[in-house]
């Protein structure tokens, strides 16, 4: 009993545990991993774009809820350690880019909410004046204008439904990546030549 207690244990921690996706980039020196046109300290500063887009793609091809060990290749290393820099220039700028993704996300939905009710309005609208139109049916021109009023209102919905609906899914999946990227492993090892 004690045996089949302590399988299914480890298949549940095996189920619970993300899997750890490993992703390595290789550089010349520290200073090349950093955005040069940024004068901060370097733990503040902004990554490289070229770095930056790198990880984020290769982290993007991975299912959201994955943890991260990224290892970094230095050809020219330098005397002191720079692990600790790296690793946190790493995590703040993706724990930063999370919180950017956040505002996003809030502002999208508060857009939506606002389009929602602006689309609803004006098909409101047209229905209404469609409806209006539908007592002159034998003229021709009027059944264009009612048909156009049905289209027009149910077209000028597509927008609003759109953000309701879908467009907010790819930016919490970027949130969760970049959560994890900001709890990434960062190891930092000479390159081999």
């Amino acid at each position: 009993m004690n045996k089949s207690l302590g399988a299914k244990q480890i298949t549940d921690m095996k189920k619970n545990h993300p899997p750890i996706h490993q992703i390595e980039i290789r550089i010349a020196e520290v200073p090349q991993l950093f955005n040069s046109m940024d004068p901060t300290p370097f733990h503040h500063r902004d990554l490289d774009i070229d770095a930056e887009r790198f990880l984020e793609s290769w982290a993007l091809e991975f299912p959201q809820d994955s943890h991260f060990r990224i290892i970094v290749h230095i050809e020219q290393m330098t005397p002191e350690d720079p692990t600790k820099l790296v690793e946190t220039a790493i995590q703040n700028h993706f724990e930063y880019k999370a919180i950017l993704a956040r505002r996003n996300l809030s502002l999208l939905l508060v857009e939506g909410r606002t389009s929602m009710l602006i689309g609803l309005g004006f098909l409101g609208l047209c229905l209404l004046g469609a409806d209006l139109l539908s007592v002159f049916s034998n003229n021709t021109f009027l059944k264009i204008l009612k048909e156009s009023l049905l289209i027009g209102g149910w077209v000028a919905m597509w927008r609003p439904m759109q953000m309701v609906l879908y467009d907010w899914w790819p930016i919490v999946r970027r949130i969760k990546i970049y959560q994890n990227l900001s709890r990434a492993i960062v190891q930092v090892k000479p390159a081999k030549t």
